[in-house]
C-alpha cells in the first residue's frame, strides 16, 4: 500500500513539474517592455541635455567671463580664485559625452543607410557637432572620430583628435547636414526643438557654420571667411522666432536655475566689471536681469520684500575675494553683508524653468556684424547688424520672464544713444556679445578668448594658480580610465591646466 501511495505520489510531482514548466518563456516575457525606440526620442534626450548651462559652468565659465561669481570655496572653487577644480571642469566632460554624444553616435549608426529618416538623421548630425563644439573649446583635444562609439563598434579607449582636425570635420559636418535637410522628407514632428521645421533647422545649422567660422577667425583666417561666407548664404538665425532654445518645464528644469534655486541660492553674485559695464551705458537690461536684497545679512534674509531691481542701486561683487574678503569689501562699501551684493534673479532670469538658449538672433547678428566689419560677408552695414543684435537680445529678455521685458522705447533711446563706432566697432560687438551669452557660460568663454573682448582686469586673488583661465582640465576619471590617450594628447597640446590654450586661441 506504501508503494502504491509513493507512486501516486511521484506521479503528481511530476504532472505538477510539467505544468508549471508548460509556457514559462511567455509567462516570464514583458509583453510592454520595450524592445527598441524611436531614434527622434533618443534625438530629444541628447537636445534638451545641450542646454548650455549647469552647476559646473557657474564654477568655471561665468566666472570666468566675469558675469557670475562665488566667494566660497570648497565645491564652488573655480573662476572665482583661478584655481583648478576638476570635480566641476568635468562638468561638461560627462554632460555632453553621457547624454549628448552617446545618443547621437546610436542614433546615427542605426538610421545612417535608412533613407526614410534622413532628415532625422542631419538633425542628429547637427545636434552633435553642437555638443562636440562646447567640448572642444572647454578642453582642446578630445575623443572625437572614435568618441561614443563603445556599443556600436567596442571602442571603450578612443583616441583624441586635435582640435585643429575637429573643426575641419565640424565644419564639413555642418555644412552637409544642412544643405541635405530636406523639405519633401519625412516630418519628424516628435522633435521637441522645432517640431521637425526643416526651415528652421537649416538656419539652425548654417548658423552653428558661422560659429564655427568665427571661432576660426585667427586661427584660420582663409577657411574663416569661407565658413562665413558658406554658412551667410544658406541662411541663419536673424529673428528670435528662430531661436535654438531648449524649452524648460518642471520635469526638465533649466540646470543653472535648479542650482540657484536650491544649495546655492545664496552663494553666487553677479560681479563688479559686468554690473558696473551695464550702468555705465545706462542699459535697460540690468533691471531685467538684476535683483538685490538690501540690507539682507544672511540668505533667509533675501526675501522679496527687501528686493530692488533698480539699476542704479544694483551693486556687484569684485573679483578676488574669498569669503572673509567679500565680507570686508561689503563692509567697506557700507553694505549689511555680502548677501547685500546683486545676483542674477533666481524668481527670473535664473528660474527653474527658464529657457536654455543654444543659439540666437542676437548672437548671429553680432557675428555677421564682426564679419562684416572684416568685410568676410558684403551684404548690409555691420551698425545694422550690431544694431539688430542689440535689440533682439532685449526683446529675448521677456522670453526668460514676462516680468524681465524691456519696454520698446527704452530699447530705441539706448541705441540711439549707443551707436557703432568705426575705431572701437570689434570692442563694442564683443562686449555686446558677452551681454547676450549670459547663461550661456560656454559660448561666453569662448568668444571672450576668440576675440579678447571684453577688456577684463585678470582675476587679482592672491592665491590664483593663473592669470587667466584659457581651457578646462580633463577629469581625473579619463586619466586614470583612459590614460595612455589622454597622456598623448596632454604631450602634442601641452600641460593639462588651466593655461594651456587651445589651438583656436591665438
Amino acid at each position: 500500500m506504501k508503494k502504491i501511495f509513493n507512486f501516486i505520489l511521484l506521479v503528481l510531482m511530476l504532472g505538477y513539474s510539467t505544468s508549471c514548466d508548460q509556457n514559462f518563456d511567455e509567462l516570464n516575457t514583458n509583453r510592454v517592455a520595450a524592445t527598441s525606440i524611436d531614434p527622434a526620442f533618443q534625438l530629444n534626450n541628447a537636445t534638451i541635455n545641450s542646454s548650455p548651462n549647469s552647476f559646473g559652468m557657474l564654477v568655471y565659465e561665468m566666472g570666468i567671463v566675469q558675469q557670475i561669481i562665488s566667494p566660497n570655496s570648497g565645491v564652488l572653487t573655480g573662476a572665482n580664485f583661478n584655481q583648478d577644480n576638476r570635480a566641476s571642469t568635468q562638468d561638461n566632460w560627462q554632460k555632453y559625452y553621457r547624454n549628448v554624444i552617446k545618443n547621437t553616435k546610436d542614433i546615427i549608426s542605426r538610421i545612417e543607410d535608412d533613407p526614410t529618416r534622413s532628415n532625422l538623421l542631419q538633425m542628429t548630425r547637427i545636434i552633435q557637432a553642437y555638443g562636440f563644439m562646447v567640448l572642444t573649446d572647454s578642453y582642446g583635444s578630445i575623443p572625437y572620430a572614435e568618441a561614443g562609439a563603445g556599443f556600436s563598434d567596442q571602442v571603450f579607449y578612443p583616441k583624441y583628435d586635435t582640435q585643429e582636425s575637429i573643426y575641419t570635420d565640424l565644419i564639413k559636418e555642418l555644412e552637409e547636414a544642412s544643405a541635405a535637410l530636406n523639405t519633401s522628407g519625412r516630418v519628424e514632428t516628435a522633435d521637441i526643438l522645432y517640431a521637425g521645421n526643416i526651415a528652421k533647422w537649416k538656419k539652425f545649422g548654417y548658423s552653428l557654420l558661422l560659429r564655427a567660422g568665427m571661432r576660426l577667425s585667427n586661427a584660420n583666417p582663409t577657411l574663416a571667411q569661407q565658413t562665413v561666407a558658406k554658412a551667410f548664404a544658406g541662411g541663419v538665425i536673424i529673428s528670435n522666432s528662430d531661436n535654438a532654445v531648449i524649452v524648460h518645464d518642471a520635469n526638465y528644469v533649466n540646470p543653472a536655475g535648479n542650482t540657484l534655486n536650491a544649495t546655492e541660492a545664496a552663494n553666487f553674485y553677479m560681479t563688479e566689471p559686468f554690473v558696473n559695464f551695464l550702468k555705465s551705458t545706462n542699459d535697460p537690461r540690468l533691471r531685467a536681469i538684476a535683483v538685490r536684497y538690501v540690507g539682507a545679512k544672511s540668505g533667509s534674509e533675501q526675501q522679496p520684500a527687501r528686493q530692488t531691481f533698480d539699476p542704479s542701486l544694483q551693486i556687484g561683487m569684485p573679483m578676488g575675494n574669498d569669503n572673509a574678503g567679500a565680507v570686508q569689501v561689503a563692509a567697506n562699501l557700507g553694505l549689511a553683508s555680502f548677501y547685500d551684493f546683486s545676483q542674477v534673479d533666481r524668481r527670473r532670469v535664473a528660474k527653474i524653468t527658464a529657457p536654455g538658449f543654444m543659439v540666437t538672433a542676437s548672437q548671429t547678428n553680432l557675428l555677421l556684424a564682426e564679419a562684416r566689419q572684416r568685410g568676410w560677408v558684403t551684404t548690409g552695414t555691420a551698425a545694422e547688424y550690431f544694431e539688430a543684435g542689440v535689440r533682439a537680445h532685449m526683446a529675448q529678455m521677456a522670453l526668460h520672464d514676462a516680468a524681465s521685458t524691456i519696454p520698446d522705447a527704452d530699447i530705441d533711446a539706448y541705441i540711439t544713444a549707443n551707436p557703432l563706432t568705426e575705431a572701437t566697432a570689434l570692442q563694442q560687438i564683443n562686449s555686446q556679445y558677452w551681454v547676450s551669452s549670459l547663461m550661456n557660460g560656454p559660448e561666453a568663454f569662448a568668444n571672450f578668448r576668440r576675440s579678447g573682448f571684453p577688456a577684463l582686469t585678470a582675476n587679482p586673488f592672491p592665491g590664483r594658480e593663473v592669470l587667466f583661465i584659457n581651457r578646462l582640465t580633463y577629469p581625473n576619471s579619463e586619466i586614470s580610465v583612459n590614460s595612455e590617450n589622454v597622456n598623448a594628447a596632454i604631450a602634442a597640446q601641452g600641460t593639462d591646466d588651466l593655461e594651456t590654450k587651445v589651438w583656436w586661441d591665438k
